[in-house]
């Protein structure tokens, strides 16, 4: 499954701020991939490296980026119990998410992010549109995740894309708010 936006453009290096006055045009494309990947590792350690950062409020060491990856594996991102997902702006690798299946007909999302040079570029959006769709592909009538209140930007991406707060379905260590989205 792909996704691209209605925009386009020839650059593969990652987003610079436009000259003023300029028309910026930029494309996501958005397929599954192995979490194992140079592209899905490098992404992946970022991920943990903001949320474990913000979490911490302050840097977190490599070291700490491994353990970390230790202690919450990646298992399930990968069919038939679910499906890793890396997306390009404009080529360039900076945005990943991942989906496994909870039951025969739940899905949960987990380690949706987006490089912070592309924030606001849709990234988000494109990658929710490939994870739902992967979703069902698996089989799922709807989609959960779990999240923190300092990540307000995830927060408020879901809502935007039709998830609705629930009560909690799971005792994560770091879940403080959960959302749900039906696929049906």
């Amino acid at each position: 499954m792909t996704t691209h936006s209605e925009h386009r453009t020839p650059s593969s290096t990652p987003p610079t701020a436009p000259a003023p006055g300029a028309a910026v045009t930029r494309s996501w494309a958005v397929s599954p991939e192995p979490f194992t990947t140079g592209d899905a590792t490098r992404l992946r350690r970022a991920y943990y490296a903001e949320v474990a950062g913000r979490y911490w409020r302050r840097e977190v060491t490599e070291a700490e980026i491994d353990q970390g990856l230790l202690d919450f594996p990646d298992d399930g991102l990968e069919p038939p119990t679910g499906q890793f997902v890396v997306g390009r702006l404009d080529g360039a690798a900076l945005a990943c998410g991942g989906v496994r299946l909870l039951d025969a007909v739940t899905a949960e999302l987990t380690r949706v992010y987006v490089d912070g040079r592309a924030r606001g570029t849709g990234g988000g959006a494109a990658l929710l549109r490939v994870l739902e769709a992967e979703s069902r592909a698996l089989g799922a009538e709807r989609v959960r995740l779990d999240t923190r209140s300092d990540l307000v930007e995830a927060r408020a991406l879901y809502a935007r894309h039709g998830y609705v707060e629930i009560p909690a379905y799971n005792s994560g260590p770091y879940a403080e708010h959960w959302f749900e989205k039906r696929l049906v």
